[in-house]
């Protein structure tokens, strides 16, 4: 892999994590001021690659106290998450595999179970299919999408690989999770099929469960260096 490629690998929540101490350290010595770190901050926590986070700090210099530099080596995971993920794909399982929206809509979200296949088939009506807290009838699922005038969302977890090999005509096939690596015994979910008029998008986000976490730690977080700032004002 050569350089020119590294900014463009997906982060972790552990290197937004160290850009986000880096951030701290810059607010407490007076290189930021609240408004800069709560406009960074955010970005931090939105920043989808490498390359992202690297402009967030390009022009804070690393306090010794700060963590380790931003790696652009992606590690394996770990033992733990492949358990994780085995404990979701079960092989032969009886899953839903087909959803049908006509001048109106369907969804699969929560705890479901997608089947080895799914057809989706939206005229003038729209779908949703959420597997963030899915399990798998297979390693290797394949959606088949085939839209008229609407539309179908593929949501996926981290550290799930995704292939697109659709066709969009008048309208269009989201590819932009392709080529981001998936964990070792994650799943490979495979989106195929035609978009006539229509779209179909491919988007990866953290379990809900995950995203009220980070919520709720970045709202205490920033009442906690308010809290800090005022108090240092006080005191001077």
């Amino acid at each position: 892999m050569t350089d020119e490629r590294l900014p463009q690998l997906r982060a972790s929540d552990a290197d937004r994590e160290r850009v986000a101490e880096i951030l701290r350290d810059a607010l407490a010595e007076g290189r930021l001021d609240m408004a800069e770190f709560d406009e960074r901050f955010d970005a931090t926590y939105r920043a989808r690659t490498y390359g992202e986070l690297e402009l967030i700090t390009a022009d804070l210099p690393a306090s010794a106290q700060a963590p380790a530099p931003l790696s652009l080596r992606k590690e394996p995971a770990t033992g733990g998450a492949v358990t994780a993920w085995s404990e979701r794909i079960t092989e032969g399982a009886k899953g839903s595999t087909s959803g049908i929206a006509v001048m109106g809509g369907f969804e699969r979200k929560g705890r479901w179970t997608i089947g080895r296949r799914f057809t989706a088939v939206c005229l003038m009506g729209g779908g949703e299919l959420d597997l963030r807290e899915a399990n798998f009838a297979a390693g290797e699922v394949e959606i088949s999408v085939w839209t008229l005038m609407g539309g179908v969302n593929v949501i996926v977890p981290p550290g799930v690989e995704v292939e697109t090999r659709g066709l969009g005509i008048m309208g269009g096939f989201d590819s932009r999770e392709d080529g981001v690596p998936g964990d070792p015994g994650a799943p490979r979910v495979i989106v195929s099929g035609l978009a006539l008029m229509g779209g179909v998008g491919v988007e990866r986000k953290l379990p809900k469960e995950e995203e009220r976490r980070l919520k709720a730690e970045r709202r205490e977080e920033k009442r906690r260096l308010k809290q800090d700032r005022r108090e240092r004002r006080e005191l001077d």
